[in-house]
């Protein structure tokens, strides 16, 4: 665990001074990846229980149904005759059971494929420490994202999807992944009953843009104003540190890039996101 930082002083040499900011910076930055996957957390051990939930239930009848082929195989050599096996047959349903068996065993594949994919996107979502550019596929990360916060969007809003034809960029992937968790779950809370949240990517020159839009509430042009600012949230007491759109304003802003916002209360809000293809020089560290 590491230590908190001593007071800051005016007397502390100015290096000083920076790298205790610093560090604070960072620490502040690590709780809100922390708290904002610690809230991630039940939804996604909710999605991962429901397939794992019918797979168990079609184990159970997998099991029935493999008692009764046994006394059909079983009676192969035990039979008197071709009309004994007919009868055993017929009395375990065996066309019905055949049938159920395929069925049983696609869903319970598609479940575990279903589980396979939250692991695999939790562990792309986990790099938080991953603090290199490099190039990557920013439609994989908003797959990722998607994948993780399914639990906080699917029961709210319709996920649409414009994508473009994006080229690689050069980015810390995990980062810009954090900010669309941020964007998308703000979408969610924004939408009161059932709404639409669509996600669209475009690609021009030597920039791709992302834009968030979502059919809720929208925000004040008074609030607007302030909410990128460290702590500002409009969100009921409990359900928001206020530092999620500011940490998504220093990534962005780390990546050389715009992240911008308009809203019309009643309508919904969109956010902007533009960001070069290549890095134009090594930014500091968030």
């Amino acid at each position: 665990m590491t230590d908190a930082p001593s007071p800051l002083s005016q007397d502390m040499p100015p290096q000083e001074l920076s790298a205790r900011l610093e560090q604070a910076n960072r620490q502040l930055v690590q709780s809100e990846k922390m708290a904002a996957i610690g809230q991630l957390a039940a939804g996604v051990a909710h999605e991962i229980n429901n397939p794992v939930g019918y797979v168990y239930s079609n184990l159970q009848s997998l099991g029935t149904y493999l008692t009764d082929l046994f006394r059909l195989t079983d009676a192969v050599d035990t039979a008197e005759s071709l009309e004994d096996l007919r009868q055993i047959r017929k009395s375990i349903d065996y066309d019905f059971l055949r049938g159920d068996l395929e069925d049983l065993l696609a869903e319970s594949r598609e479940g575990i494929e279903r589980v396979k994919t939250i692991i695999a996107a939790m562990k792309d979502f986990s790099h938080t420490e991953e603090e290199e550019f490099r190039y990557a596929d920013l439609h994989r990360g908003i797959e990722t994202t998607l994948n993780v916060v399914n639990n906080e969007l699917k029961y709210k809003a319709e996920v649409v999807r414009d994508f473009g034809d994006l080229p690689e960029i050069e980015c810390i992937i995990s980062q810009l992944n954090q900010v669309v968790m941020n964007l998308l779950v703000n979408a969610a809370h924004a939408i009161e009953e059932s709404g639409t949240i669509t996600i669209r990517t475009r690609s021009e020159g030597g920039f791709v843009s992302l834009d968030i839009t979502d059919s809720g509430k929208g925000i004040e042009q008074a609030h607007l104003n302030r909410i990128f600012e460290p702590f500002f949230t409009t969100k009921p007491v409990g359900r928001g540190t206020g530092l999620g759109l500011s940490l998504s304003f220093n990534i962005i802003e780390k990546h050389s890039g715009q992240i911008t916002a308009t809203s019309t209360p009643g309508q919904g809000t969109t956010f902007h996101i533009r960001l070069p293809v290549s890095q134009p020089h090594s930014p500091a560290s968030v």
